[in-house]
């Protein structure tokens, strides 16, 4: 599958929203991310520069500088207590912007301070040749600093008059010492470029600014806003969103034009037309198992979209990598859930065509734990009819279906598929709970699907440490018999067999509810003193 999933287990920065106007102009979230890791990195490269500096005076300046050059240059201790202490305090800001928890805006005000700090120490290294000509290196600070790490231009413009006064100052902190002052028509040449400088650094802030307008104007899709990037992959991206008048999070999937085969006009017509029929069919099922689809359509550039519930958990891919395999109990369970979905989707006469783990999601809905949601139906085939091609990913120009969980018809390319191609993946599924470990594997796509052709499967119990009872390795191997006729002939029907399977104690509410307070707190209820549980105050959002 191309298309990016709605499913991202490791909490990203949290986002921002798009309408704020902090202390960064009011930069969308990624943006601001984005602006906070340059920072770091001019971080970076100035604490090089002021380690250049310590190689510098301890090592070619004395033997290069005249005996008149040492006398008015200041201590090499304080020298090199400036320079330390400014590679220390660059390290610091730079190690902050790289924690998961950086709070962005801050970490921009702080560069502002840091900013003065770096011009408060080059003035004082400017010290050693008070009368030299040309101008000083705060004013290429102020300037670039600026386009680095945007800002508020209030803010930009306070802290860049601040840093172009370091200079000035450290001459009156000289002249107070008892050292010559130059004139003041050769301070003014001197330093009034850093105050020319400190004006033109506010440009960039007013750039940034009104770009940032821009971009929030272009990220509401509707009566949504844009927020971080949850995935991306080939045919687009994942965001997360929010309803502008109700709040309400969601998860936004853009689909590029180019990704939907538009090379002209008619070429997208064709594809928005069955990206609204297959929308439109989606959004009709009404199983609490099949993610909601609150809206879709096209932006004014092309891109396609859905927008769908935002869910708290992991995807069963994560879920087996992460804790290893479940037990047939909990297989079982979340199982029954998808046959769920699927039943009401094979009778509305849709196939999935791409159920795989990464594309079945489990969490907490309301008070539910190990609640199964079925995702990404876009490669969904729609029953009509015949001749008449139904499927958005065959406009798209992708493959159809994942190789590790593809039915074999499908590997052949049969243009009748049912239902039953959905069951045979499911059952992939199910061997993939059970024994972490996929039905069959190769070193490339061709080698998985021929096996899938040929190869019989060696039973669950056979490669899990787990107890695994004859009835259930018998039901996962009936759904991955090579000829369809062999398979359960519906998912209502896979759901009667799991029901009759030996699995021991069943996987309760109770069980699953430990489970996920175990594991993944961020997700699981909190109990409450009364003993009631109540909903983590931080849960873990994916989409």
């Amino acid at each position: 599958m191309t298309q990016p999933d709605l499913v991202a287990p490791r909490p990203s920065t949290p986002a921002v929203e798009l309408g704020s106007s902090g202390s960064s102009g009011g930069l969308p979230s990624d943006l601001l991310q984005d602006s906070s890791r340059r920072l770091g990195v001019a971080c970076l490269l100035y604490s090089a520069v002021w380690a250049l500096h310590l190689v510098m005076i301890n090592v070619f300046v004395p033997v290069l500088s005249t005996t008149q050059m040492l006398l008015v240059m200041a201590p090499r201790w304080s020298q090199n207590a400036v320079a330390a202490g400014v590679i220390a305090i660059s390290l610091a800001l730079f190690g902050y912007t790289r924690l998961s928890r950086c709070d962005c805006r801050l970490a921009l005000d702080v560069g502002l301070g840091y900013e003065v700090i770096l011009a408060a120490a080059i003035a004082f290294v400017n010290q050693a040749s008070p009368d030299q000509l040309g101008i000083s290196w705060i004013c290429v600070l102020v300037v670039v600093h600026a386009m680095l790490v945007p800002n508020q231009p209030s803010r930009t413009l306070v802290a860049s008059l601040l840093a172009a006064s370091m200079d000035p100052l450290a001459v009156g902190i000289r002249s107070a010492l008892g050292q010559p002052t130059p004139s003041a028509a050769f301070l003014a040449y001197r330093f009034l470029p850093n105050y020319i400088c400190a004006l033109i650094a506010v440009v960039p802030g007013h750039v940034i600014q009104r770009l940032g307008r821009e971009v929030r104007q272009a990220r509401e899709l509707g009566s949504y806003q844009l927020g971080e990037v949850l995935g991306r992959a080939g045919m687009g991206a994942v965001h997360r969103a929010t309803h502008r008048l109700l709040r309400r999070p969601a998860a936004i999937k853009l689909i590029r034009r180019d990704a939907v085969g538009a090379g002209d006009g008619r070429t997208f017509e064709v594809a928005l037309h069955r990206f609204r029929r297959e929308a439109q069919a989606v959004a009709a099922l009404h199983s609490p198992h099949t993610i909601a689809l609150y809206d879709f359509g096209a932006t004014n550039d092309g891109a396609l979209y859905y927008v769908m519930e935002l869910l708290q958990g992991i995807d069963l891919e994560t879920l087996v990598k992460r804790f290893g395999p479940v037990p047939p109990a909990r297989m079982k369970h979340l199982v029954t859930q998808v046959c769920h979905s699927l039943a009401e989707a094979h009778v509305a006469g849709l196939i999935h065509r791409d159920i795989k783990p990464a594309n079945i999601h489990t969490g907490r809905v309301g008070l539910d734990n190990d609640f199964v949601k079925v995702l990404d139906f876009g490669l969904v085939k729609v029953a009509m009819p015949e001749g008449v091609e139904a499927s958005l990913a065959t406009a798209a120009g992708v493959a159809t279906g994942t190789p590790a969980y593809m039915a074999p018809e499908v590997c052949v390319g049969d243009p009748n598929i049912d239902g039953r191609a959905d069951i045979y993946s499911l059952g992939c599924v199910a061997y993939w709970l059970l024994t972490g470990q996929r039905v069959f594997s190769g070193e490339n796509a061709i080698q998985v699907m021929q096996q899938h052709l040929r190869s019989e499967p060696v039973p669950p119990s056979k490669r899990s440490e787990l107890p695994i009872a004859p009835s259930v390795d018998a039901v996962v191997l009936a759904c991955l018999a090579k000829d369809r006729i062999h398979r359960p002939a519906d998912a209502a029907e896979l759901a009667r067999r799991l029901a009759e399977c030996d699995v021991g104690d069943p996987w309760t509410e109770e069980r699953a509810a430990q489970w996920w307070q175990a594991h993944v707190p961020e997700v699981a209820p909190r109990v409450s003193a009364s003993g009631s549980r109540e909903r983590a105050l931080q849960p873990l959002d994916v989409g």
